[in-house]
């Protein structure tokens, strides 16, 4: 697999960075695709270069579009919230995607040049980011590209070790700019996750007979790891530390948590949206623009 490059030859721009793992959200879980559907549309106006954006959530079970047409699914939802999780359904491919504490979300958002489209590259240069971050922290990984029988969230750019998959590759296109979103689970226990989605999935399924229910996905414990099981000793903060090491190769503009809290308005990645923090996504377009998501997008 390719080395990853943020920055071609008509993306020169500074690479910025908004880091919110440092304190897991813990509210809407919409919020910070919200954030990246506005940055996404700064940056198609032409207004942005690209940018990287890292969050993490405390308990959230996050749906694929396909989920919401699932016969038990306003019940599985249900069921969720019940439980203490927060769900929402998301605007980019894939499937169920369950999140907490130990899985850091990474968002790259780049300008999309006129007649170019190109989807598997596209995947791959996410893909790259996060094989050469994993295998900086740990050399002698000897991580596998393609779909993991039996995992949720599959797709033909999983990233797994001996089997196990710890990561999953998302992409969604606006006129002008798209967005590549990765779920990576790194620290825990990749079976607990697993679980999860396999619970809703169950529950989704409603009265019919599961196997007979198209997009009802069939997952096991066994397909799943976390970076810390896979490679040992792995952390968030370890992860994201080297990840922005690989994205930004000294060229970068970041901003923390406390950081972001504090900025101007119109330093924000999307011109819209007001200060965010790594507690709260605060602003009233931010907030607007993940009601709109959820009217769109969520389960009817």
């Amino acid at each position: 697999m390719d080395r990853f490059n943020a920055q071609k030859a008509e993306q020169s721009e500074q690479l910025e960075i908004y880091d919110a793992t440092e304190m897991p959200l813990a509210g809407d879980p919409l919020l910070p695709f919200a954030f990246d559907e506005l940055t996404c549309r700064a940056i198609a106006r032409g207004g942005r270069g690209p940018v990287l954006h890292l969050w993490r959530h405390r308990r959230a079970l996050v749906l694929g579009l396909r989920d919401r047409r699932l016969p038990g699914a306003r019940e599985a939802v249900a069921a969720l919230e019940a439980a203490g999780w927060k769900t929402a359904v998301r605007p980019s491919g894939g499937a169920a995607v369950p999140l907490d504490e130990g899985v850091v979300n990474v968002s790259l958002m780049l300008p999309q040049p006129a007649g170019a489209v190109r989807l598997n590259e596209d995947f791959a240069r996410m893909a790259a980011l996060i094989r050469e971050t994993v295998e900086r922290m740990a050399p002698g990984a000897r991580i596998e590209a393609g779909e993991v029988r039996g995992a949720y969230c599959p797709g033909d750019f999983d990233l797994s070790v001996g089997g196990r998959k710890f990561c999953g590759i998302a992409q969604r296109r606006l006129s002008g700019a798209f967005m590549l979103q990765a779920f990576v689970v790194v620290e825990g226990a990749g079976a607990e996750r697993a679980r999860a989605a396999a619970e809703f999935y169950r529950r989704a399924a409603g009265r019919t007979n599961g196997a007979s229910v198209p997009g009802l996905l069939q997952v096991t414990e066994a397909s799943a790891g976390s970076l810390q099981e896979l490679t040992g000793g792995a952390s968030c903060g370890d992860f994201v530390r080297m990840l922005k090491e690989v994205a930004v190769r000294g060229k970068s503009a970041e901003r923390t948590g406390e950081e972001m809290r504090t900025a101007p308005a119109e330093e924000n990645p999307a011109d819209e949206a007001r200060p965010m923090s790594a507690v709260f996504y605060a602003g009233e377009a931010l907030l607007a623009e993940a009601e709109r998501l959820r009217e769109r997008y969520g389960i009817n």
